[in-house]
C-alpha cells in the first residue's frame, strides 16, 4: 500500500477494488486465493469474479471434488488473499454454495477458455493413479480442444459462490501493523 489508510471507508473501498482487480487480472496478487472448508481442508483457487454489491466471490470447481460435497447447497467457507508486495492480507468468511446449473454456472462455463474447460473432461479430483498424471484424457494433453471436444466436461463443471459476510484486513508494516474488520454494516479497527 503506497500510503497509510486514513479511514475505515478507505479500507472498505480498497478491499472491493483489490478483489475486483484480482478477478480480472491473472497476474494480480489477489487472483489466487486460499479457500478453506469446514473439514479443515484448504486449497488454492482462482478468483473468477467479485460482486461488490453482494460481496460475493466466484470460483470454478469440479462437481466431483471433495469440497463440492462438503459445501453443497450451503456451508461456511473461509477465503484468504495475500498481496506480498503491498503487504496486505484480506481474510473473508461467509456462506458458500455450489451451483452446477442455472444462469451463473452457464455463463461461467461459456466465458471459460477451452483450455480451462478441458480440465473437467478427465478423472475427478483425487482419483488415484499408478503414474503421475494431469488427469486429462491423453488426446487433450498439450492442445486446445474444440468446443465440441470440451462439451462433455460441462456435466462436471460448477461454480463455488461465497457470500462474504466478514472481512478482516491486515496491513503489515515495520512501523506497526494495522487491522480493520467489516461485518454487515459494522466497521471497526482491531489490534493486529
Amino acid at each position: 500500500m503506497s500510503e497509510t489508510p486514513q479511514s475505515l471507508d478507505d479500507i472498505r473501498t480498497d478491499i472491493d477494488r483489490r478483489l475486483v482487480r484480482g478477478a480480472r487480472k491473472w497476474r494480480d496478487a489477489m487472483h489466487d486465493a486460499v479457500v478453506a472448508t469446514t473439514d479443515a481442508d484448504a486449497r488454492v483457487m482462482i478468483l473468477r469474479a467479485y460482486d461488490t454489491a453482494t460481496r460475493t466471490l466466484r470460483f470454478h470447481t469440479d462437481i466431483r471434488s471433495p469440497k463440492a460435497q462438503v459445501i453443497g447447497s450451503g456451508a461456511p467457507v473461509g477465503v484468504l488473499f495475500y498481496d506480498k508486495g503491498a503487504k496486505i492480507q484480506i481474510r473473508c468468511k461467509g456462506q458458500g454454495r455450489i451451483e452446477r446449473d442455472g444462469g451463473v454456472a452457464d455463463a461461467a462455463w461459456e466465458s471459460s477458455t477451452n483450455f480451462a474447460k478441458r480440465c473437467y473432461l478427465g478423472e475427478g479430483p483425487g482419483a488415484i493413479s499408478d503414474v503421475a498424471t494431469s488427469g486429462l484424457p491423453d488426446w487433450a494433453e498439450g492442445l486446445e480442444p474444440t468446443p465440441e471436444q470440451v462439451a462433455p466436461g460441462r456435466e462436471n463443471f460448477a461454480v463455488l459462490l461465497v457470500e462474504a459476510r466478514h472481512f478482516d484486513w491486515l496491513y503489515l508494516a515495520h512501523t506497526g501493523h494495522m487491522r480493520a474488520q467489516f461485518e454487515g454494516g459494522t466497521a471497526r479497527w482491531a489490534t493486529p
